[in-house]
């Protein structure tokens, strides 16, 4: 299926791994020109490289951190300078660290505020203005299935990224008369390094082995599996493609059934 999406300026952050790597891979296969931002200059770098020599797309690597509003600004800058106008916008970050209410400082609700949802919506500051002008525009707001069906352990991230879901449906309807579409996707059990620590923290308090926990967690998916970063990669693209012209505001998980919420 052809997307309608080559040669769209697309901004993918947190990019240099896992699914945002994959979502920025995604997007240069179906000719955008893809702008990656993450704050480890060499990852991102091997990144960038890696998806231009697959893709044959033209693809900039910038170094930033999401939580310093001037690092947007500058990456908003610079994927303008050398693409134009940015028509595509994926939000995505690091997950907050695990732990529950009694172990979580108020600095560490101060970070996750600033990693997880700040920095989308400093982003889309940057950027959605211009798309409303065109009248074409398309962002995408990773999040996690905590946004429908929380997870033991992970009051930052069921707390937080619920916000970003809140901030995703309100933006939607507001940019919706412009052509505007604002979605968010939200992985269940991805193998990423997030997984892996996640696996590590719920093992240790088992008293369990990490593979135990991860044949746990598997079993729990009703497709038996965990999922692949590129699974949610298509999806993405889709969402950000011309195919879903008729698509905004929602918020769908993408998870192999892990999620037992109705809506």
């Amino acid at each position: 299926m052809d997307l309608g999406i080559a040669g769209r300026v697309a901004l993918v952050s947190a990019s240099s791994t896992g699914i945002g790597r994959a979502v920025a891979l995604a997007l240069a296969a179906e000719g955008c020109r893809v702008a990656l931002c993450a704050r480890r200059r060499g990852p991102l770098a091997e990144a960038a490289a890696a998806i231009e020599r697959e893709t044959r797309a033209e693809v900039l690597g910038i170094t930033a951190d999401v939580t310093v509003p001037a690092d947007i600004s500058r990456t908003v800058r610079e994927v303008q300078g050398r693409f134009g106008p940015i028509d595509i916008l994926v939000n995505n970050a690091g997950g907050p660290p695990p732990g529950g209410f009694d172990e979580t400082s108020p600095e560490a609700w101060d970070e996750a505020f600033r990693l997880t949802l700040r920095s989308a919506v400093l982003l889309c500051r940057e950027v959605v203005p211009g798309m409303k002008e065109r009248r074409w525009g398309r962002v995408v707001n990773l999040a996690s299935i905590s946004v429908k069906q929380p997870i033991d352990g992970l009051i930052l991230s069921n707390s937080i990224r619920a916000g970003v879901a809140g901030f995703g449906k309100t933006l939607a309807t507001e940019c919706a008369p412009y052509n505007v579409l604002v979605n968010t996707l939200c992985p269940g059990y991805i193998l990423t390094e997030r997984l892996t620590e996640l696996a590590e923290v719920r093992a240790a308090k088992a008293g369990v082995s990490v593979e135990d926990m991860m044949s746990t967690m598997k079993s729990n998916v009703p497709v038996r599996r965990i999922g692949a970063p590129e699974e949610i990669a298509s999806v993405a693209a889709f969402l950000c493609s011309e195919r879903a012209s008729y698509v905004t505001g929602t918020v769908l998980q993408v998870d192999g059934g892990l999620c037992r919420s109705l809506l």
